[in-house]
């Protein structure tokens, strides 16, 4: 398959996810833009998130998963909303963490608002999330309703001891790559969460549950790691990373190469790199076998999560998700 049509299959992909998140979002600001917030820089600030909000990968997911076990999506809007708002808490909160001025161009809320107003509005989306997830799971059956509170408190758990252990990884340049992909295999528990809840809506089947359960995890990690290769090749997000956070994984794996550590090292401790030393860091960590190896991995979870999808019930679903894990390891 050519290049450009690589890209159109993953940019239908994209709208297909978006198309699924459209009416989650507008819930979402709805449900926000309506509680009452006093402090105009708070309601300012929650505007400038929306303007640049566009995460359609966990409500898009979540209403797959619906899909998968044999639910409408269009009738879980309220769960999926909350999955997409604690979400959203996470990725504002993360921002203070990382110190995170700006993302993909755009100012954050961190950069714009300072850190308290981030705090405050990132626990205004948690807090709202939770109540309206206890309102959707009100209606279920007690066990499928506590199995519910169970996986996302186990989930954001999992996801905060991610994010607190990868503190320890900032400025290093000796961490172990299998240490940090423990961090990012338990960073993906939030997209195991999103499908597994959406499941246990759905269905009363404890084993299909359970395969979307393992399908969220594995495609979670694959689609962190992906996250992780992007990140080598845009500039502002690489030079955060060198200054103030945990090295992109690839560029870890290159650092245990013999052969490309001592280049590596050199591009890194210039402190900010030109658009000139990226690209040249680029085919160092892409030439290395480590990175190789890397890459063999993750074809590897994706041969795994193709087993678990083989266990859906919807056949649509099971195409959807067969195609998303492909497109996941695209021009890697």
């Amino acid at each position: 398959m050519s290049s450009s049509n690589h890209k159109k299959k993953s940019l239908m992909l994209i709208k297909e996810l978006q198309e699924r998140s459209r009416k989650c979002h507008e819930f979402v600001r709805k449900s926000l833009l309506s509680e009452k917030i006093e402090n105009k820089r708070l309601r300012d600030a929650l505007k400038h998130y929306f303007s640049y909000w566009n995460d359609f990968s966990h409500p898009g997911l979540f209403s797959i998963a619906c899909q998968a076990v044999g639910r409408r999506p269009e009738s879980m809007i309220q769960p999926q909303a909350a999955v997409a708002m604690m979400a959203a808490a996470f990725d504002i909160h993360d921002d203070i963490v990382d110190r995170s001025p700006a993302k993909h161009g755009y100012p954050t809320v961190y950069g714009k608002f300072g850190e308290d107003i981030a705090l405050l509005l990132g626990n205004a989306f948690l807090i709202d999330g939770f109540t309206l997830l206890g309102s959707a799971a009100s209606g279920l059956r007690a066990e499928r309703e506590r199995k519910i509170f169970e996986v996302i408190k186990n989930g954001l758990f999992e996801v905060g001891n991610a994010h607190a252990l990868e503190l320890n990884l900032r400025g290093r340049y000796d961490v172990p790559p299998e240490k940090y992909m423990q961090i990012l295999e338990m960073k993906s528990a939030s997209i195991e969460a999103d499908m597994h809840i959406a499941a246990i809506f759905g269905t009363d089947s404890d084993a299909t549950t359970e395969v979307m359960k393992k399908c969220g995890r594995t495609l979670g990690t694959l689609a962190t790691l992906r996250e992780e290769f992007i990140d080598v090749f845009e500039l502002d997000e690489l030079n955060q990373r060198v200054q103030s956070e945990a090295l992109p994984i690839p560029i870890m794996y290159a650092l245990q190469d013999a052969k490309s550590r001592s280049q590596v090292k050199r591009l890194l401790e210039k402190g900010k790199l030109t658009a000139k030393d990226a690209e040249r860091l680029v085919g160092i960590v892409f030439d290395s076998e480590p990175v190789n190896t890397l890459r063999k991995y993750m074809r590897k979870l994706a041969a795994t999560n193709v087993y678990w999808i083989d266990m859906v019930p919807n056949a649509e679903a099971k195409i959807l998700l067969r195609k998303l894990t492909a497109s996941i390891l695209e021009d890697l």
